[in-house]
């Protein structure tokens, strides 16, 4: 879910993606972003250039996914200390 909203404003670079979604080991980015490309949530365009450049986007599919997941996101955001607390 981070790594899909974290692509709501558009394309992001591994490094990129990789500061936002801290807490995440490489791996399983590298996994969690094979999934989702397989699944058609996120398009991989590598870049022809040196050093290699690797840009990630939301599909269609993805971006209607987002588009449900981003209320769930500010909910859980605005509501954040009172599930903590219980």
């Amino acid at each position: 879910m981070l790594i899909l909203v974290s692509l709501a404003n558009g394309p992001l670079r591994w490094s990129e993606l990789r500061r936002r979604a801290e807490g995440i080991s490489e791996k399983m980015l590298a996994q969690t972003l094979k999934t989702l490309e397989a699944d058609g949530f996120i398009h991989r365009e590598a870049q022809p250039v040196i050093p290699p450049r690797v840009d990630y986007s939301l599909t269609k599919l993805g971006q209607g996914l987002v588009q449900q997941l981003l209320p769930l996101v500010v909910w859980i955001s605005e509501h954040a200390d009172d599930i903590v607390n219980g």
